[in-house]
């Protein structure tokens, strides 16, 4: 597998008035749609290009109005604010006339003031890569529904991989160590995919299935070192049909890298064996 499989899928071309032409993949598959997280990456990968001299992302909150399929899009972006570190910029992703996604983004340069951190935050506690279970070892009836899992290599913590065979922990709690396809080690814009990248935490609670995201905010803290990625979803709490989902990426030198948060819809719950349904 090409390790420039993921600058492929993001790319996009210019084409004037700051809005940019993408084609996006079939790879990246999820439920009833394409993946929220690499979308937010095309997206980020636009506005990368929207604001000079401010390359990477820094807080980004991307609204989902419907879902996305392969295929053509385009991606409108607009500089709102020219600052001297930061930029804050818009973007909206338009599929069939319509827009699917609608973005506010802060961008500015990850290498200034990098080494200025400060931080009470641990890494979070897993097993070794070589005693984690591969996502390929995920039920049929999940790697049909995720094509997107095929894109990259995921070793889930055992704690937290119950759900594959029928005994979810109930704790709400998704890990995993983390790499695409190829090696392909991580930047900024990637992590913007990272944060969306493992099943809902709701199959650690026993309901396996699509959940639709209404809405994800990512702020990322710095550059990922190269090598494997460490990331934690949980969730607290479920009220009105919904539920919602906090993320941390760690690097291979122990840094927190990214945080997310998303509210998604209760998943539309599949049959795997053992799985509860209520």
């Amino acid at each position: 597998m090409s390790n420039i499989e993921w600058d492929d899928h993001i790319a996009v071309t210019p084409t004037g008035d700051g809005v940019f032409a993408a084609d996006l993949s079939a790879g990246w598959v999820v439920g009833g749609g394409v993946n929220g997280g690499y979308l937010l990456a095309t997206i980020g990968n636009a506005l990368s290009q929207a604001a000079p001299g401010k390359p990477d992302p820094l807080a980004v909150s991307a609204y989902y109005l419907s879902a996305t399929v392969p295929g053509p899009a385009t991606v409108s972006t607009r500089v709102l604010r020219e600052g001297g570190s930061v930029a804050t910029l818009a973007a909206d992703l338009v599929q069939d006339g319509e827009i699917r996604i609608t973005v506010l983004a802060t961008y500015g340069d990850l290498d200034r003031d990098a080494d200025d951190v400060r931080t009470t935050a641990t890494p979070p506690t897993m097993p070794p890569l070589e005693e984690c279970v591969p996502g390929s070892m995920a039920p049929p009836e999940v790697l049909e529904l995720a094509p997107v899992m095929g894109r990259f290599d995921m070793r889930f913590d055992p704690a937290c991989a119950g759900w594959a065979i029928g005994r979810p922990s109930g704790n709400g709690v998704m890990q995993a160590w983390f790499r695409l396809n190829g090696e392909r080690d991580p930047d900024p814009v990637q992590l913007l995919m990272v944060l969306d990248a493992l099943p809902p935490v709701t199959f650690d609670l026993g309901m396996p299935g699509w959940a639709p995201t209404l809405e994800l905010t990512a702020h990322v803290r710095a550059k990922p070192a190269p090598g494997w990625l460490r990331v934690s979803h949980r969730t607290r709490n479920m009220a009105g049909g919904m539920f919602e989902e906090d993320c941390e990426v760690w690097d291979s030198a122990d840094r927190l890298v990214a945080q997310g948060r998303q509210l998604a819809r209760m998943p539309r719950i599949m049959d795997l064996p053992g799985a509860r349904t209520t």
